[in-house]
């Protein structure tokens, strides 16, 4: 019965996708024929690996190549843990790595090669397979994978404070640092200019995939932004003498601003995976709706201003990251919902646009103004002209005793937040007294 579903479900996969699906399963049938001598061989040294575990143990992982979000913060904390001595064997180890079939950035797979050991996938996943069939039998095979022995941590999160201890793990070698610098002069930067990143996530990155995946990527637009609302505040960045990247592979629409300071990477045809990570390690800060790319400041340590959602997902750990989120309106009544209401409408947490919908919850974008108030905000905090009152003090306090209050009663089983040192918008508090609540 299992057979019949898997054949008509290839045979729809066909209908749907035609001579292109067709051709990845072809490949993908090859691909397994030709593994099997490897399969073969990896029984006995799946055997061996295990009988020398008490002297010397060998463990492996994947690692989440195929989207930059988690490829480069999770390997990251991986790296910081392994420093910090969390999660690591108390005796003699090696721990070796293989990529997904999809590598979604090819320099940090180079950055991330010169830092761990990076073996072939057609290698590493036969060994894998069989430890995992041969643990039917015998116990003993989950301390071979990493994965397993990562238990205090959801993710991406730096629940331990970790990144404010320990250097970034990627690092640029000389030649790259020239190139880098030699592609800033072209866009027009002068040296030492300061510059911000801007990434606002839109579905088009993620909707090229599916013609490949028959995938629907709609769930995930909740967390799109318009570009058009980010204007404002990129001339007043401009204006206070930064140059503005809006960044991004593939974008619905362009960056609309005369400003010479204001530079729409995206779609300048200068695009590369280099200067995707470049800019994102050298920026002064970065302004994010919180997607994949920003993940590359959040590791070489950069303040970020966020625009966020789902709101319980707010990135605490840096000291120097400031945040906002959509106002959450409920449907039935046109009223915004304060602090207490968005956790106990079951939207906290929702990582896909139908929770919000069931919920009758409408996220709304915030305005060109509170956008610019944030990062003005951020720049003067960042240049110490930032002026906060005993008024702004009191209302951060209160917000964050209340958002940790509810934090606290989703009884996690594995933590998002570690020591809250990050900090949300001054202006917004002031402006929205009513919904710290």
């Amino acid at each position: 019965m299992n057979f019949l579903k898997s054949v008509n479900k290839h045979i729809e996969q066909i209908k749907k996708g035609g001579i292109f699906v067709v051709i990845k399963k072809l490949r993908s049938l090859i691909y397994s024929i030709l593994q099997t001598p490897i399969y073969l061989i990896s029984i006995p040294a799946v055997i061996i690996i295990r009988l020398i575990r008490p002297w010397f143990l060998i463990r492996w992982d994947e690692l989440p190549s195929s989207r930059i979000g988690h490829f480069v913060p999770e390997t990251e904390l991986y790296c910081c843990e392994r420093d910090a001595g969390i999660n690591t064997p108390s005796q003699r180890y090696l721990d070796v790595f293989y990529l997904r079939k999809y590598v979604s950035n090819k320099q940090v797979e180079k950055m991330w090669q010169r830092e761990l050991t990076i073996l072939p996938r057609w290698l590493l996943v036969p060994l894998f397979m069989v430890n995992r069939f041969l643990n039917i039998f015998v116990s003993g095979g989950n301390y071979h994978e990493i994965n397993d022995n990562t238990k205090t941590r959801s993710s991406e999160r730096d629940v331990n404070n970790l990144l404010e201890k320990f250097k970034p793990h990627m690092n640029f070698t000389h030649q790259e640092e020239i190139e880098g610098k030699k592609m800033l002069a072209k866009f027009g930067v002068p040296k030492n200019a300061k510059f911000v990143c801007l990434i606002v996530r839109d579905s088009a990155y993620l909707d090229r995939y599916k013609e490949s995946t028959l995938h629907n990527w709609n769930y995930h637009s909740y967390r799109d932004g318009d570009i058009d609302k980010y204007v404002l505040a990129a001339e007043e960045l401009a204006r206070r003498g930064y140059y503005v990247f809006r960044t991004g592979i593939k974008v619905l629409k362009p960056l609309k601003s005369s400003d010479p300071k204001i530079i729409d990477y995206s779609n300048s045809g200068m695009r590369s995976d280099f200067m995707d990570i470049y800019l994102g390690a050298k920026c002064t800060f970065c302004i994010s709706t919180h997607t994949g790319l920003d993940c590359v400041p959040f590791v070489f340590r950069k303040p970020i201003a966020y625009i966020l959602v789902p709101f319980a997902f707010l990135i605490t750990n840096n000291e120097n990251n400031l945040m906002i989120t959509k106002h959450h309106i409920n449907k039935k009544n046109q009223k915004e919902l304060t602090v207490s209401e968005i956790f106990s409408s079951n939207v906290a947490m929702a990582l896909k646009t139908k929770i919000y919908e069931i919920n009758n919850i409408e996220l709304k974008e915030n305005s060109p103004e509170e956008i610019k108030d944030l990062v003005i905000e951020m720049d003067e905090r960042l240049n110490g002209s930032w002026n906060e009152t005993e008024e702004d003090l009191l209302l951060q306090k209160k917000f964050w005793s209340i958002f940790e209050e509810n934090i606290n009663k989703l009884k996690l089983k594995k933590p998002l937040h570690g020591k809250i040192k990050a900090r949300f918008g001054s202006k917004f508090l002031r402006d929205n007294k009513d919904w710290i609540i």
